[in-house]
Parts: C-alpha cells; structure tokens; sequence
C-alpha cells in the first residue's frame, strides 16, 4: 500500500521497494496517497464531536486500530532508529541491507497512532460527556484478536531472550527482528478483520448514521493511489515483481478497498436516507461488549 505501509511490510520480511523506483517514490502520487490515508483519521472523531455521541460506531474498529498503529508505529521506529535492529536486518538481506522504512512512515504512523487514541477515547463518557451506550462494547471475537495478539508478541519475545540473550544475538538465529515480524504480522491481521464488525452492525439496523463515510472516502482514495503507483513503478522500472512478489501486500490492499466498497454501497444505495440510528439502538445489540465499564 505504498510508502506509507512499508514499515507493516518491512516488519515481515518484504521488501517492497526496488532501488530504481525509488525516485517514483517521491512523486505526486505517493505524497497524494500519504495525505488521503492521514486525512481518514479525521472525519469520524470530528463526527462523534459533533453528534456529542458515539453511537453508530462500534467500539471494535478504533480498539483494532489502536492495535494494529501500535504494532505498525513500533517496527517503523525500531527500522528507522535501531542500530541493532538495523544490523540484523543488513544480515538476513545482504543483497539490499537497507531497510525501505523512510520518516515520513514514522510520522504517518505517530500520527494515526494520536488520532485512533482520540477517536477510541470518546468512548469514555467521563473524557468528553458524549452518549455512549452501556452495551457499547468490544465483541469476543475482537477481545480475541486483542488479548492473542498480545500474548501471541510477548512469546515470542520470551523466545527471542531466552535463546539469543537481550545481547550479542545472532541475526540468522531468534532475534528481536523477530519480534517487529510478528508485530507485522499483527498489522496484517488487524487490516484483515478490522472492517467486519461495522459493516455487520451497519447491516443489523439497516443505517450507517453515526458512522463516517468521509473516512472511508478518504482511504478508498488512498489505496486507489497506492496501487496506481505500484502499477507505475513495475512498469516503469520494467520489473513486474513488485507487483507479482508481494501478492500478500496487494491482497490485502484489495481487502481495504474491498471493505470500502462494501460502506459506499451501504451509505449511498442500500440504507440511504436510513439514518435514523435509534431503528436500532446500541442497547439492543447484545454482540458488542466493553472492553471497559464507562
């Protein structure tokens, strides 16, 4: 998904960047495609803020975000500013020993890692006085995901010290870029499933009042424009493998335009003009549970 998801890539081993395109890089494609996906973190706290509520919107899509631009924000920063992390890297790809991870990726990722904090804090009535519904809450599904994930890196991390030691590691052995691996990982899944939970609310109360099209607006646009350039680097460079080698990268690309596709359809054609949110209270559905008490 263009520059800006090279670190989730980088942190499982794909290295998305080819040293010829890299002038393509910094064309008005990418940059564009950077302010598209930074503007999506804006409509929907700015819409809770406005309704003084956040019912419409289920708990689990900014809970999943604040997972996955954690785990995205840690692996760009240790590739950027870690010697050791650096090394390792250069060790397991003598070929192209630098890592693609640039700053503008660690700005992209503080920055998102601020704004779904933000949007995942109005759900605490004792913060903003917004509405929030006693039942407004994390699914177990989601919960799964959450607590899994968490002990999913802390094994890996107990792995990681109890083979190679907190120093001198061997980089062809267990290694902490091991652990920005599976924090990758964790990325990947979380973009994978992030989308389910609102589109199936959505589809229960037959509305998507509460829930901000102009993020999903803003992200379409941005994957749009991260695969054009993708689609300009292979052909430019004459090298299809950017494309054709990271079929995973592009995958899930799809996935997020997919999803996006799925809320335009529900806000413009299939529920529109059904945005009355209280033809299906968040008190009636008993799925969403709290990751807190409010």
């Amino acid at each position: 998904m263009g520059s800006l998801c090279q670190g989730a890539f980088q942190a499982v081993g794909m290295d998305i960047v080819c040293p010829q395109c890299r002038c393509l890089e910094e064309s008005d494609i990418d940059e564009n495609s950077t302010l598209a996906w930074s503007a999506s973190f804006y409509p929907q706290p700015w819409l809770n803020w406005k309704r003084r509520t956040t019912q419409g919107l289920t708990i689990d899509f900014p809970l999943l975000n604040v997972l996955g631009f954690v785990c995205y924000t840690i692996s760009t920063c240790c590739f950027m500013f870690s010697p050791t992390i650096r090394a390792q890297y250069a060790a397991r790809h003598p070929v192209s020993p630098e890592p693609t991870v640039r700053f503008n990726d660690v700005a992209f990722g503080v920055h998102a890692v601020i704004l779904v904090l933000l949007t995942y804090s109005q759900f605490f009535s004792q913060l903003w006085g917004f509405k929030v519904s006693s039942r407004q809450r994390a699914t177990r599904p989601v919960l799964g995901v959450l607590w899994g994930s968490i002990v999913g890196v802390a094994g890996i991390v107990a792995v990681v010290s109890s083979r190679s030691g907190w120093r001198n590691q061997d980089a062809l052995d267990w290694a902490w870029i091991d652990v920005l691996y599976t924090l990758g990982y964790v990325k990947l899944i979380v973009t994978f499933v992030k989308y389910i939970p609102q589109a199936t609310f959505n589809y229960k109360r037959k509305s998507t009042e509460g829930w901000s099209i102009w993020q999903i607006l803003f992200d379409l646009t941005g994957g749009l424009l991260s695969t054009a350039q993708l689609v300009l680097d292979a052909s430019f460079g004459g090298d299809w493998s950017g494309i054709t080698g990271n079929s995973l990268k592009l995958g899930l690309a799809n996935i997020s335009m997919a999803f996006d596709a799925v809320f335009i359809t529900q806000h413009y054609i299939l529920y529109r003009g059904q945005d009355d949110v209280s033809t299906f209270s968040d008190d009636e559905d008993e799925t969403h549970r709290p990751l807190l008490e409010h």
